[in-house]
Order: C-alpha cells, then sequence, then structure tokens
C-alpha cells in the first residue's frame, strides 16, 4: 500500500470513528470506567470516623500518633488495545472482513479514550507479539494506531493469546483498561488471563463472521487453513465432519466465555454484519 493510499484509508477511518467516539462512546466510556482507579494522595492525623484499614502503621509509630492515608480517584488511565492479528482475521463474507472491523473497534476505543485524556497503547499479537507502542496521549499517536492497525504485516500467521497476556502482565505495571479483539480461535490461556485479570480492568472482544460457525455441504472442497497455511480437501458432504467442525468451532466460543466469566473480565460478541456500536454500547451501560 502506497503512502497515499494509507492516508487516505487512515482519513477514513478517522473521520467514521472519531465521530462515533464523540457523539456516542465518550459519555458511556466515561461513566464505565473513570474513577475506578484510586491512587495514593498524602498521611494525615486520624480523624473520628476514618477507615481504621488506611492507617498507616510506619508513620503512625514514628510520630506516635494515629495517622491515616488519603487516596483520591485518579483522573487519568491508561486503555491498552491488544489485537489479534494472526491469519484467521483475515476472513470475511457479505463484503466485510474481521480485520476490517477489528480496526474499527481499536480506532473508536482509542478515540473514546483521548476524548477523556487518557493514554493509549497497542500490542499487536500473533502467536508471540509483533508490535508494541507504549501508552501515550494525543490525536498523532492514535492516528500512528489506525496506521499500524491497516498496514503491519504480521511475521507469523498463527494465535498465542496466553503469550499477549504474558507480555501485558510484564510491561504494564499499573491498572489499565484493556481491550482483547480477536476472534479467540486460540485455548490454554486460561491461567494468564486470570493474573493479569488481577491488576487490570479486562475486556474480550470477539468478532467473528457467521459463515465459520457452520460448514455448508458443497461436497469435496479444498480448504485453507489460514493459521497453517496447509490446504486439505475436506468432504463437506459429510454430515459427521460438518458436526466435528461445528462442535469444534463451539467448544473454543464456549471456552473463551466460561474463561473470561471465571476470571471476572468482560465479553462482547459481535459479528462482522451487525453494529459493533449497539453491541459496546450496550456493553459500557451494563457494567
Amino acid at each position: 500500500m502506497d503512502t497515499k493510499e494509507l492516508l487516505k484509508k487512515v482519513r477514513k477511518i478517522e473521520i467514521k470513528t472519531k465521530r462515533l467516539s464523540n457523539h456516542i462512546f465518550s459519555g458511556e466510556y466515561h461513566s464505565s470506567f473513570k474513577g475506578r482507579g484510586m491512587t495514593f494522595s498524602e498521611v494525615r492525623q486520624y480523624q473520628y470516623g476514618d477507615d481504621i484499614r488506611n492507617i498507616d502503621w510506619n508513620v503512625t509509630a514514628r510520630y506516635n500518633e494515629a495517622h491515616v492515608k488519603v487516596f483520591e480517584e485518579e483522573r487519568e488511565l491508561t486503555m491498552v488495545l491488544m489485537v489479534d492479528i494472526s491469519g484467521s482475521e483475515g476472513f470475511g463474507s457479505k463484503n466485510q472482513f474481521k480485520k476490517d472491523i477489528v480496526t474499527e473497534i481499536a480506532a473508536t476505543m482509542a478515540f473514546s479514550a483521548t476524548q477523556n485524556n487518557d493514554k493509549i497503547g497497542l500490542i499487536l499479537f500473533s502467536d508471540n507479539v509483533e508490535l508494541y507502542i507504549p501508552p501515550k496521549k494525543g490525536r498523532s499517536h492514535v492516528l500512528r494506531i489506525i496506521r499500524e492497525l491497516i498496514e503491519f504485516e504480521p511475521k507469523s500467521q498463527k494465535t498465542d493469546i496466553a503469550q499477549a497476556l504474558k507480555f501485558l502482565s510484564g510491561t504494564q505495571k499499573k491498572k489499565a483498561i484493556v481491550f482483547v479483539i480477536s476472534d479467540f480461535m486460540s485455548e490454554n490461556y486460561e491461567q494468564t488471563l486470570k493474573i493479569a485479570s488481577k491488576k487490570h480492568d479486562i475486556t474480550g472482544v470477539r468478532v467473528y463472521d457467521i459463515r465459520e460457525e457452520k460448514i455448508p455441504n458443497l461436497g469435496m472442497v479444498s480448504m485453507l487453513d489460514a493459521e497453517t497455511g496447509k490446504v486439505q480437501l475436506v468432504d463437506t458432504g459429510s454430515k459427521s465432519v460438518r458436526m466435528n467442525y461445528e462442535k469444534h468451532y463451539q467448544e473454543r466460543v464456549n471456552y473463551f466465555k466460561d474463561i473470561f466469566s471465571k476470571s471476572g473480565a468482560g465479553v462482547v460478541n459481535t459479528r462482522v454484519d451487525e453494529n459493533y456500536v449497539t453491541k459496546l454500547l450496550g456493553y459500557f451501560k451494563s457494567r
């Protein structure tokens, strides 16, 4: 993609997603996440009615008089967008690719955070972390994130969500609002999600295509696995083949929902042909 075409695409996404974040998301995002973090402010003398759990015992011992820690709401939050760029994100039907919707959702969330003067960081992952942009503020920073979402070419086509979550826990020391945007056709990330969820406010946004749920009866068909690159001849006319595929697909979806729920993380499911705005707004309002 040449520079002129890239800038045109970035501008198109900016206009659409910034309008959504300005008029719809910023208020909902603010009420859903603002003020959830507390940061240490000062130490003062204990007063009647203070919570004894906030007593600073070191200072109390030093001055031989009870002192308490005072906390205040954090006025600045950090959002981290964790975006799956593996091979399966290139799947699409009905004139929409999963990758396009993922980019729009990520851009909308980034502009929503910018409206609240928050920092935004980006993690692009396959079966490894392919790109990390540390959290910063500002429009130019968001535009860089959008550019990377559009044009970045992954080295691997596979997926490993556990590796991405491990990287998040290692790099993001302070609490962050984290959106993991993927089709979640992965497994074995239960433990890393549990660890990351203890520190961060995590939401999994599953983007999928209706054509992925079932295989139509088309007889013998050559199928490409987008993540392994292998081409296989599949008898879609076989009822057992179709049923096994559906079973495997549903097991991955159920795993995603169960693991996120058990870890105390949020879940959003949106199909490429659905209105993701409605889905995200409904999620924010339910928090």
